[in-house]
């Protein structure tokens, strides 16, 4: 279940290989800088009393709160994962790397231990992006899905293949510059389904990303009730377990095993948000944290090779109970307003710190202690990433949303005069 290196592909000799810890900060399709919040009430007919089949009310007592806590975690994440391929990476810690040229565990011991957990970031991320991914299409067209998917995910990314290519241009030496017509590709966030690299190889999970609202679209386009997410997750997660051994590479392509179950997590933990706990959904949070400790364990042995198993499980169980505090409305006094600025920065954070940050590392460390260089270059970036929001994702978002949304208006109206 351990993903392999950008699809198979290998780095040519001069470069090391990328990385399998991304950040994926891909969580919300709220406009950009809106914190996540519930989404309308479901469009279908309540049962009986306003109560689903598990007992618990379905009129969205909590609907328009916002939940500024998730963009803190999300932050969190995000300086987890960057720290980690800053200073914890099995790839840093070799003998003459091109990153530090020594192991960092010789420079900073201290670090090393600490950042060598980061990567879990990654999960927390795909946890993340089932809950307010439910939560933001409660209620929602496939139409309303798609352009909001459109105008939160491209226009950063757009900015960050061309960023992350000129860097590697401007400073050579770490990772290998792709062709022309790789980077044109890139420009899709399709290039992992037509065999080619990634521009950073963060972007890996994107393709993950892309592939989960690709299913949870069949459902968007039924529309979201608890019945059909709670079936939803069930037939997910079973094909994803069966996926692996039934040796049919398309349909472990479409079920995405190595990703399934932390996105199942967070369509679970958001039902516990929107309709309250019931036993259906602590069995699905269960089979979800016992997947999920497996894939952990394999992750280690296979791509990580720096963590314990031990402390990577404590991590992400203590997160999933945060998550499950979070659901059951117990952090709704948090309503820190920087918040929702801090969860617009990391999806940029996350799209331009790794290949760029390490080739700035390989150029300046010897300038400077390697902790003070650590802290810089994250400063550095968190303001890049607050610029790229700014005036980036801000302005572009707009002009494809007005797009977009003109464009299907005029396919609806060419439908009706044909």
């Amino acid at each position: 279940m351990v993903r392999a290196a950008d699809n198979g592909t290998s780095v040519p000799e001069r470069a090391e290989e990328w990385p399998r810890q991304p950040l994926p900060p891909l969580a919300t399709v709220l406009p950009a800088g809106q914190p996540a919040q519930l989404g309308a009430p479901a469009r279908g007919p309540a049962a009986p009393g306003g109560k689903h089949a598990g007992g618990k009310r379905t009129d969205g007592k909590r609907a328009g709160g916002r939940l500024y806590v998730i963009d803190g975690i999300r932050l969190l994440a995000a300086l987890m994962v960057a720290a980690h391929h800053y200073a914890g990476t099995w790839r840093a810690d070799r003998p003459g790397n091109l990153i530090w040229d020594r192991p960092v565990s010789e420079i900073m011991p201290t670090v090393f231990r600490v950042a060598s957990y980061g990567w879990i970031g990654v999960e927390i991320f795909f946890v993340i992006s089932g809950f307010v991914i439910c939560m933001s299409c409660w209620g929602r067209t496939p139409r309303q899905f798609f352009v909001s998917r459109v105008i939160r995910l491209y226009p950063a990314y757009w900015f960050a293949v061309l960023f992350t290519t000129a860097a590697l241009i401007a400073v050579p030496g770490v990772w290998e510059r792709l062709r022309l017509r790789e980077v044109l590709l890139n420009l899709t966030m399709l290039q992992s389904g037509s065999g080619v690299r990634n521009v950073d190889g963060v972007y890996w999970t994107l393709w993950s990303e892309l592939r989960f609202y690709l299913l949870f679209l069949v459902v968007v386009a039924m529309g979201l009730t608890y019945r059909r997410v709670v079936v939803f997750c069930c037939i997910w997660g079973a094909v994803a377990m069966l996926a692996p051994v039934a040796g049919l590479p398309l349909l472990e392509l479409v079920a995405n095993p190595d990703g399934a179950w932390y996105f199942i997590a967070g369509l679970a933990l958001y039902l516990m948000h929107r309709f309250g706990q019931d036993l259906l959904l602590w069995g699905i949070l269960a089979m979800a944290w016992l997947m999920g400790q497996l894939e952990l364990g394999q992750r280690i042995e296979e791509v990580e090779r720096v963590s314990g198993w031990r402390g990577s499980v404590a991590i992400f169980t203590v997160f999933l109970l945060f998550m499950v505090a979070v659901a059951l409305g117990h952090t709704d006094r948090i309503r820190w307003k920087w918040l929702v600025t801090a969860g617009a920065m990391t999806y940029p954070l996350y799209l331009v710190h790794y290949a760029a940050g390490t080739s700035l590392i390989a150029r300046l460390r010897d300038t400077m202690d390697a902790r003070l260089l650590i802290a810089v270059l994250i400063t550095g970036f968190l303001l890049l990433s607050y610029l790229i929001h700014r005036f980036v994702e801000r302005p572009l978002s707009r002009l494809l949303k007005q797009g977009l949304d003109t464009s299907f208006a005029r396919m609806r109206n060419a439908d009706h005069r044909a």
